[in-house]
C-alpha cells in the first residue's frame, strides 16, 4: 500500500543537508557528498511531504524508492512470523528504503508517519540514470546507504530499520 505523496514546495537541499549532518542517532547517514555533487544530486530527486499517521510504503510491496528525511519522524514496524510487532524510530538526516533497494526483495517493515515528515525521494530508475551520467555521486550514496545499513543490521533493536 504505497500512499500517494503530496509534492513539497520548491525548496533546495540546504534542510536535508543540516539534517545529515546534525543528526545524531546510532544509525544515521553520514554526509558523503560534497555541496557541488548536492546540487547535482537534486535534480534526481523528488521532494515530498507526507502527513502524520500517513504510510509511506507498507511491508511485503515492491518499490525500491529511497527515501531521505529532512524533517519529521517515521515509524518502522512489522509482524513477525508470530504476529508480534516490531517497532524503530528514524528521523530526520537518516534514509529509509535501504534495505529493498539493495536487495531487490520485497519491503522488509512498514514506514508510517510519526510525525509530519519532509522527505526527498529517489526512484530506482533516476539512480540508474545517475549511476549513468554521474558515478562519483551514486557510489557515495550506495557507501553511505551501505553504512546505514550495517549500523541497522549490527544492532538487534535497529534491525527492523533496515527497510
Amino acid at each position: 500500500m504505497h500512499t500517494a505523496l503530496v509534492p513539497a514546495h520548491k525548496a533546495d537541499l540546504q534542510g536535508l543537508i543540516r539534517a545529515i549532518d546534525q543528526a545524531q542517532a546510532e544509525d544515521s547517514m553520514t554526509n558523503p557528498l560534497t555541496l557541488a555533487q548536492w546540487d547535482v544530486l537534486a535534480t534526481y530527486l523528488q521532494p515530498c511531504a507526507i502527513e502524520s499517521g500517513r504510510v509511506l510504503f507498507a511491508q511485503g510491496t515492491s518499490d525500491r524508492t529511497l527515501y531521505w528525511i529532512e524533517s519529521g519522524t517515521l515509524s518502522v514496524h512489522y509482524e513477525d512470523e508470530k504476529s508480534r510487532l516490531r517497532m524503530a524510530m528514524v528521523g530526520a538526516g537518516s534514509v529509509v528504503g535501504e534495505g529493498t533497494f539493495f536487495s531487490r526483495r520485497p519491503r522488509s517493515a512498514t514506514v508510517q508517519a510519526a510525525a509530519p515528515c519532509r522527505l526527498w525521494a529517489l526512484t530506482a530508475l533516476r539512480f540508474n540514470e545517475l549511476g549513468n551520467r554521474q558515478p562519483a555521486i551514486a557510489l557515495g550514496l550506495c557507501m553511505a546507504m551501505g553504512e546505514v545499513l550495517a549500523k541497522r543490521l549490527g544492532n538487534r533493536r535497529r534491525r527492523v530499520a533496515a527497510t
